[in-house]
């Protein structure tokens, strides 16, 4: 069962498209890494998913309710803690003012505290209590982790991970930082340019993946190559499946980041052109 599926999406911003025909699904109790370079369309796509934009053509289906905490966190300075918890619990139908209030009494962030004097680190803790009081099946977070320092970043993501494990949440997450997203992420997205470049299970993804070194003159026919780099006579290729015949090639595993940037180096990963058929 899915808890998200994108059909043919295609969103357009003035005369360019940010995302077209993108097509995915994220089952069911997994968390999902949305990884890409700025202007991917990954916050576009979290939008569209979370309805607070209309597609120019396709569609998303959320099974259950979703539930959002933006990249710039934003929460009312003047309000206290309590205030801001009363606030979420008077603009939603779904609510756990029990299971707010404890989590934040555990994280030791007091009811009392003005939102605009909390860390960096409480204020990303109490956007995220606020969306789980909504009892969300899918928790969309864009970017929960920017302008944290390292242990705030650590207790962030161990508390999504605490909730993933206590309520069997779905949860679609975005970053820049592949490091972040290894020990707690079992699906992966990659967009690049409003494409999708590839989404699916990362232990199968990394399974099914090899990179190749070798000197610049060997034979990589019958690969399927996704992206290669260079340094002076070595290469090194990403490519789908085993290695050649050619025995100078010396096959791994990847690692997440190589999978990740391999696709990010994909010829596929170029820059849509706006479409004839749409009118300016």
């Amino acid at each position: 069962m899915n808890a998200l599926e994108v059909t043919g999406l295609a969103v357009r911003r003035r005369r360019s498209w940010v995302l077209r025909d993108c097509s995915l699904a994220v089952p069911a109790g997994r968390v999902a890494a949305l990884v890409g370079p700025n202007g991917a369309g990954k916050t576009t796509l979290m939008h569209a998913a979370v309805g607070l934009l209309a597609p120019a053509r396709g569609g998303v289906t959320v099974y259950g309710q979703a539930a959002f905490v933006a990249q710039d966190k934003p929460l009312y300075e003047t309000f206290t803690v309590a205030e801001t918890l009363r606030f979420g619990r008077r603009t939603n139908d779904r609510w756990d003012e029990e299971a707010a209030r404890r989590r934040l009494d555990r994280l030791g962030i007091p009811l009392g505290g003005r939102v605009g004097r909390l860390s960096g680190g409480q204020r990303a803790q109490v956007a995220l209590t606020l969306a789980l009081a909504r009892l969300p099946d899918l928790l969309v977070l864009d970017e929960p982790l920017a302008n944290l320092d390292p242990v705030a970043r650590h207790d962030v993501m161990r508390s999504i991970m605490a909730e993933v494990a206590e309520r069997g949440l779905t949860v679609l997450l975005s970053s820049h930082v592949v490091s972040d997203l290894e020990d707690t992420c079992d699906w992966l997205v990659v967009l690049n340019g409003g494409r999708l470049q590839v989404s699916g299970d990362i232990e199968d993804l990394l399974g099914g993946h090899s990179v190749l070194t070798g000197p610049a003159g060997a034979s990589a026919a019958g690969c399927d190559v996704v992206g290669e780099s260079r340094t002076g006579r070595q290469v090194s290729l990403l490519v789908r499946g085993g290695p050649p015949p050619d025995p100078r090639w010396n096959a791994r595993r990847p690692g997440l980041d190589e999978l990740v940037m391999g696709y990010l180096r994909s010829p596929a990963s170029a820059a849509l052109p706006a479409p004839a058929e749409v009118a300016g």
